[in-house]
């Protein structure tokens, strides 16, 4: 195994780190294994200097006997059936200098009833370090979609005219001509090719000594000289670069994906957190008749719930932290929803001057507003949390402002009055 090259080497490195890195919860690296497979693979793939190319295109357009004819053998199945390849074949191209071509032939994109093979096609393409798709003549409404889908993954592209051993030299060029203005923008001119990788035979004719004519069939030699050059060419002078950038590009897409797979499944955790900390204390502040004490209780409720959700981010609170940051949050709350405030404390009063006789009364309604304040402060923690234990550039004002904006009041205390309700009947 030859050392990667100095432009590969970071991404080699990279690659490596996401690989190894213990901070990628077991059950979403398990949910993402065959994501992590393909980046092991590009690792090998970077050690190794190959340079992976995808050999695309429509059913029955030549893909495998182009395949073959770049090989100088027989490594792809070639078949008149319709879909013939089921599934990605690799095969080496041994005369690359300096980076080893690695030819992928794929399964064709339109072939009938076959989603799950255009969904493997497109896969292959986009780990692939170079696509080359071939047409058999002018580019068709699926073809122009499927080149410009493959041109939006960012990889170089080759458009190969194949079967071009059918036309005359005037309609060759013609065709070339067309598929140029179809694929502006997307492929370089310099990068549309004819080929001929497996041409009809030619008849040759023979006079025996009676004067009769014999025709025999006579094959010919592919013709696949000019795009192999091209390939060669790429592979020569930016192949280990292409195989670096794709596999960066690659790498960083998985990398967004696991972050946000790892922050969906945190949201979920918290949210859990949260419903778990709306009930105790809804149901504490409702059952408790003693003025005053329920919003205490309030209090070093949230100031639990907080330290709770710092682990299920990562962020580990202290006692101290966690009340500094309920209270900056209740202070903001309060400003916004002052009334909401002085219900609870009217309710927590008349449970003192009732001796506690009307908590049936107030119970539902003030627990409901217990309910919906701990939504509130666990929803402002986990902002402060998402953003690295800070409100952001707009501080907390706006940051607990657009949370309360953001969240249905009346679905929220629905919601908290019914489970309430439920749970005091249980309890009496």
């Amino acid at each position: 195994m030859r050392a990667p090259d100095e432009r590969g080497g970071p991404v080699a490195a990279s690659l490596r780190d996401l690989l190894a890195d213990p901070s990628i919860p077991a059950d979403v690296r398990e949910s993402m294994s065959a994501d992590f497979k393909r980046v092991e693979h590009m690792l090998d793939r970077l050690e190794n200097e190959e340079l992976h190319v995808a050999v695309f295109g429509r059913v029955s357009a030549g893909k495998s006997a182009l395949g073959n004819a770049l090989l100088g053998r027989d490594a792809f199945t070639v078949g008149v059936l319709h879909g013939t390849t089921t599934e990605a074949d690799a095969a080496r191209l041994e005369e690359a200098s300096t980076a080893g071509l690695v030819l992928i032939d794929t399964p064709g994109i339109n072939e009938l009833g076959g989603e799950a093979r255009e969904k493997l096609a497109f896969d292959v393409a986009e780990v692939s370090d170079l696509v080359v798709f071939v047409a058999d003549g002018d580019l068709t409404r699926e073809e122009r979609d499927a080149l410009r889908m493959l041109a939006a993954t960012r990889r170089p592209l080759l458009l190969v005219l194949n079967k071009a051993d059918r036309y005359g030299d005037d309609e060759r060029e013609g065709l070339l001509a067309r598929l140029r203005e179809h694929s502006a923008g997307l492929v370089g001119a310099e990068d549309v090719i004819a080929v001929a990788a497996r041409p009809s035979p030619r008849d040759v004719v023979e006079v025996d000594a009676t004067g009769h004519e014999h025709r025999t069939p006579e094959p010919r030699p592919a013709d696949v000289s000019a795009l192999r050059a091209r390939l060669l060419a790429i592979a020569d002078r930016e192949g280990k670069t292409l195989s670096a950038i794709n596999a960066g590009l690659f790498a960083g897409r998985l990398t967004d994906q696991v972050s946000e797979r790892i922050a969906a499944t945190r949201r979920e955790v918290a949210s859990g957190v949260i419903r778990q900390y709306c009930i105790a204390k809804a149901v504490a502040v409702a059952l408790n008749p003693v003025p005053v004490a329920d919003l205490l209780l309030a209090g070093g409720l949230d100031a639990a719930m907080v330290i709770q959700l710092g682990r299920v981010y990562g962020l580990p609170l202290t006692r101290g932290e966690s009340g500094r940051l309920v209270a900056v949050i209740t202070t903001q709350l309060a400003a916004l929803m002052g009334a909401v405030w002085g219900v609870q404390l009217v309710a927590s009063a008349l449970k003192g001057l009732s001796g506690g006789l009307s908590v049936v009364v107030t119970a539902a309604a003030q627990g409901a507003l217990g309910w919906y304040a701990t939504v509130l402060i666990g929803r402002a923690a986990e902002h402060y949390l998402v953003c690295g234990k800070s409100w952001g550039e707009h501080g907390a004002k706006r940051a607990v402002a657009g949370i309360v904006a953001s969240l249905d009041r009346d679905s929220i205390l629905r919601e908290a009055r019914d489970e309430i309700l439920r749970r005091l009947k249980t309890t009496r």
